[in-house]
């Protein structure tokens, strides 16, 4: 089961049961820093950043909007991975924790690019790992904490994460057919990574250029799967 839709997530969510979704993995949008001569970009080229620090026409979506959707539509035991920023990192915790997930711990993606910046130059972001009740182990207990997977090149997104990365965190939290949600898809690694470890995905994405990008790159993983 291969369901894209192109929308608005907070109305799209409503179409999903309550408990139905095994894993939830998304790259959430938020705040970078603002545009300026001081400091860095987070990342992104100043172009695509405007004065706020917002990088898409459609980020102004607030995390206590539809983290409490995320945790309706979790099973009980399932897992969560939200992604973030520096700067980001505390009102998402909080938000997280708000809603009614469990953290387990903050994950490090280490992308082996380093960003301009006046003080320290940034190569990782933030994975928030959490869970909707009980505990459960992940499957590969050996995977470390801070995970190397080089940040893809000639993107198709500018937030684009690596395959690699996405799959990875969907066999520590899934088995065989679960269900995988990504309610703000890009341009499609985590249903690339789905289709790719024989999961069902769920996949969001409101910026239709982007939706069709995500519904390119997982028809074709699906062809290549078949």
């Amino acid at each position: 089961m291969i369901d894209l839709r192109q929308g608005d997530c907070l109305e799209l969510l409503k179409d999903i049961p309550d408990g139905s979704v095994d894993l939830i993995l998304t790259d959430p949008p938020y705040k970078t820093t603002s545009r300026g001569s001081s400091g860095g970009t987070g990342g992104m080229l100043k172009s695509d950043i405007n004065k706020s620090g917002m990088v898409f026409k459609h980020n102004t979506i607030k995390f206590d909007e539809w983290l409490p959707e995320c945790f309706r539509v979790l099973r009980e035991g399932g897992h969560a991975y939200f992604m973030t920023n520096n700067k980001n990192l505390l009102p998402m915790l909080k938000a997280v924790e708000s809603a009614g997930f469990n953290i387990f711990k903050t994950l490090i993606w280490a992308k082996n690019t380093a960003i301009t910046n006046m003080y320290y130059m940034d190569s990782h972001e933030y994975i928030i790992f959490c869970r909707k009740g009980k505990a459960r182990k992940i499957n590969n207990c050996g995977t470390k904490s801070v995970m190397f997977f080089d940040n893809p090149k000639n993107k198709a997104h500018p937030t684009e994460k690596p395959v690699g990365l996405m799959t990875q965190l969907i066999e520590n939290s899934t088995n065989d057919s679960d269900v995988v949600l990504d309610l703000f898809m890009g341009s499609g690694s985590t249903g690339v990574a789905a289709v790719n470890t024989n999961r069902k995905f769920f996949g969001i994405e409101l910026d239709p250029d982007y939706f069709k990008i995500a519904q390119d790159r997982i028809n074709k993983a699906c062809e290549v799967a078949a």
